[in-house]
């Protein structure tokens, strides 16, 4: 009887394996057929699509293309939403609404709604589900629903080389400097200096470079060491794919522990 019982969950276990390679193996092949690049476009026709760029799969909410330009070397996360214009199907005019420089990171799940211009600088890489627009609901009249009361925009400028943290937001009339970190969660308005840190909703600056005292308040931590210059591209590369195949290993160790757990409950449950 034991036997039996040890036979059967040995079954189900590789079953369960094959299904899961299979799910996994057919996933991994539409996250490649289904991202969007210059030389594979699919449906999408933007304005400008830089060599490098890449629009992972699934994509979010996507319209207005013709006034979008992206930049070289982009990674746009999953189920990012880039729009131009309030609906689909407007015309915007000549210029570009929504602009994004080489080297732009969007996180997953991350918002971009420009209804009049946002511009977004090079080499700025943005959290997860981070919200910008450039267009916010007015309630002026307060006997008409605000969702029926016509919308208020105003431009969005963020420099380059900045970082906004998961779950920040970014309203109208923003205007980002060059090298600022967003906080997490953080609601900016208004101007932000270069190379300051805000955070808090409404955003403060909690922190600025000052070129003769350095990070004021001081930073709590030590800088961390830059990449040596004589580190190639490839051998970057490399490191990424070993921490990759690391993790899958610890990953599928992980798995192949639970189920020899449940084979010995099993064959408990069956010699008791």
């Amino acid at each position: 009887m034991p036997r039996n019982g040890n036979t059967f969950s040995s079954l189900a276990a590789w079953r369960r394996r094959v299904v899961a390679h299979a799910l996994q193996g057919g996933w991994r092949w539409a996250q490649q057929a289904g991202a969007v690049t210059a030389e594979h476009p699919g449906r999408l026709r933007f304005r400008r699509l830089g060599a490098g760029t890449r629009l992972a799969f699934p994509q979010g909410t996507v319209f207005g293309e013709r006034w979008i330009e992206i930049g070289e070397c982009c990674i746009i996360a999953e189920q990012v939403t880039l729009t131009a214009g309030m609906l689909p199907g407007l015309d915007l005019g000549t210029e570009t609404v929504l602009t994004l420089g080489n080297g732009v990171v969007l996180g997953r799940g991350s918002h971009v709604i420009a209804d009049t211009t946002i511009t977004i600088g090079s080499d700025t890489y943005c959290g997860p589900y981070v919200y910008i627009t450039s267009t916010n609901h007015s309630y002026d009249d307060p006997h008409e629903p605000i969702g029926r009361q016509w919308p208020r925009s105003e431009p969005v400028s963020i420099g380059p080389g900045c970082w906004l943290g998961t779950g920040a937001v970014i309203l109208p009339g923003a205007r980002i400097g060059r090298n600022v970190v967003v906080a997490a969660g953080a609601v900016v308005r208004g101007e932000v200096p270069d190379h300051s840190v805000v955070a808090g909703a409404p955003a403060r600056v909690v922190r600025r470079w000052d070129p003769e005292l350095g990070w004021q308040p001081p930073l709590r931590t030590p800088a961390p060491k830059p990449i040596p210059e004589d580190v190639t591209p490839e051998q970057l590369a490399a490191l990424a794919a070993w921490e990759i195949e690391q993790e899958k290993e610890r990953g599928q160790g992980q798995e192949e522990a639970g189920e020899q757990a449940q084979a010995r409950e099993q064959a408990e449950v069956s010699s008791s």
